[in-house]
């Protein structure tokens, strides 16, 4: 995918390939004595690109973690944060690990000893390099990681940006945990709003009552469904799990899917008239709005050709593979690429990292003067109302609605949408505009990889 973007692309081979391979992988193997025997785990921490710093990218654990995907994803990363504008390099981290097989207290010895490995070397560091949450990670290992960087930097001020994706409580902002699914949100919105893309996919009106299936109800897939649903009248008509997935033409009830999934690990059980055996032959069945949030490689050459949603967003990292997208492509499927679909975590990530850096909250010095100059409007409007005689009243929703300052979750929303809607726009241009390029994935490589090499020329290297 980057050789075809960059062969249009007018780059030197040399810069070419400096903006190709990672920087530097670190792999680590320690010890942490657990139930009476010390157990050796294997993680890494991959650079791609150091053309800003500090480098960004989330550490996952997973059995199948492996420095090649590590390494691709930290590349994924430079060019999602170039793509959106947020000031990182691109990183990545993993740790080959099942977390479901550990208590909580020997997860969080083994985090701890892993982030002990990564601050000593400077791969966890506010001005170098900052984790985020990833698949098998959350809020808790964040808070883990935070107060490990800050027990071994005791008088570093800035401590609490080593990490984001941490709990409210401990240094988090509003808005981080749904900040992906809610990205998908506002990159659909920004794609209902090209009338050119929407005629490519074949596609009339707006999200409201368009069949989506999505696979993957985790963090991402599931706060995507939420608000499709509840927000934009989108009817959800499948849900693909590990175990099997639900589909009913006439939609299904995210809330109540979703908390099943949390008591009984996945969705066998939760219908027998809506369950399907087989998740993955789900993904071929007829919809608007193809939602990829799990796995990555899950679109592939053996169902690509059967997929039949004409518009497909990948939330996920890399849920299709480059020969199934060939083949998409070829079929006038528009895909919106993952490096843009799914950046809504990083763009609030790149908040909290400011949010901590300032050591204020969003909002705290505005709110109250944004409402005291709107209550001066509506205070005169209701005097020249009463003076003239008019007995005319304002509805009580807007007085309250407009009468609201904006708290840090409304201004995080807001900047979120910013970024999503600017970067849609990058994108559209160039694929609107070049009759070379015929896709939108292509389209984000080419203003990603654009921003990087002007950023390495402009420095020198």
């Amino acid at each position: 995918m980057f050789n075809r973007a960059v062969g249009l692309m007018d780059l030197s081979p040399g810069l070419e390939e400096k903006i190709r391979v990672c920087n530097a992988t670190y792999t680590v193997r320690f010890g942490v004595r657990l139930r009476g025997e010390i157990k050796t785990f294997t993680g890494y921490r991959s650079v791609h690109s150091e053309h800003m710093e500090p480098v960004k990218g989330g550490i996952r654990y997973a059995t199948g973690v492996n420095q090649d995907e590590v390494e691709a994803l930290a590349a994924l990363m430079t060019y999602k944060c170039a793509l959106v504008e947020a000031p990182f390099g691109g990183s990545k981290g993993g740790l080959c690990i099942d977390p479901r097989e550990y208590e909580t207290h020997e997860l969080e010895l083994i985090t701890r000893r892993f982030a002990y490995e990564l601050i000593k070397r400077d791969l966890i560091n506010p001005s170098q390099n900052v984790p985020a949450p990833d698949m098998g990670t959350g809020e808790r290992e964040m808070a883990w990681m935070a107060d490990q960087y800050k027990r071994m930097n005791t008088t570093d001020i800035n401590g609490n940006a080593c990490v984001t994706g941490k709990p409210p409580n401990a240094g988090g902002i509003a808005g981080r945990v749904e900040a992906t699914g809610r990205g998908v949100q506002y990159a659909l919105h920004a794609f209902f709003r090209d009338e050119k893309g929407m005629q490519k996919a074949g596609m009339t009106g707006d999200l409201s009552g368009k069949r989506v299936i999505v696979q993957g109800l985790g963090n991402v897939g599931y706060h995507a469904a939420k608000f499709l649903s509840e927000e934009d009248g989108c009817i959800i008509t499948g849900i693909i799990e590990r175990d099997g997935a639900l589909y009913n033409p006439d939609g299904l009830d995210v809330e109540s899917i979703r908390a099943w999934i949390a008591k009984h690990g996945g969705v066998s059980g939760f219908s027998d008239m809506h369950h399907v055996g087989d998740g993955a032959s789900v993904l071929e069945e007829p919809c608007d709005i193809l939602i990829p949030a799990a796995l990555e490689g899950v679109i592939n050459l053996s169902n690509a050709a059967d997929i039949q949603a004409p518009l497909i967003i990948e939330a996920a990292n890399g849920p299709v593979t480059a020969g199934a997208d060939q083949i998409l492509r070829e079929k006038g499927t528009v895909i919106i690429p993952d490096m843009y679909a799914n950046a809504g975590g990083v763009t609030v990530s790149y908040f909290e990292w400011v949010k901590n850096l300032s050591h204020i909250r969003f909002g705290r010095m505005q709110r109250r003067q944004e409402e005291s100059r709107h209550q001066l409007i509506i205070n005169e409007l209701e005097r020249l109302s009463k003076d003239a005689g008019v007995g005319w009243e304002l509805s009580p929703d807007f007085k309250q609605k407009y009468l609201r300052g904006a708290g840090e979750l409304e201004l995080v929303r807001s900047g979120l949408d910013d970024t999503m809607r600017i970067a849609y726009q990058s994108m559209a241009d160039v694929w609107h505009a070049r009759e070379d390029v015929d896709d939108l994935r292509t389209a984000a490589y080419l203003v990603a990889i654009g921003k990087v090499a002007a950023s390495y020329q402009a420095k020198g290297l």
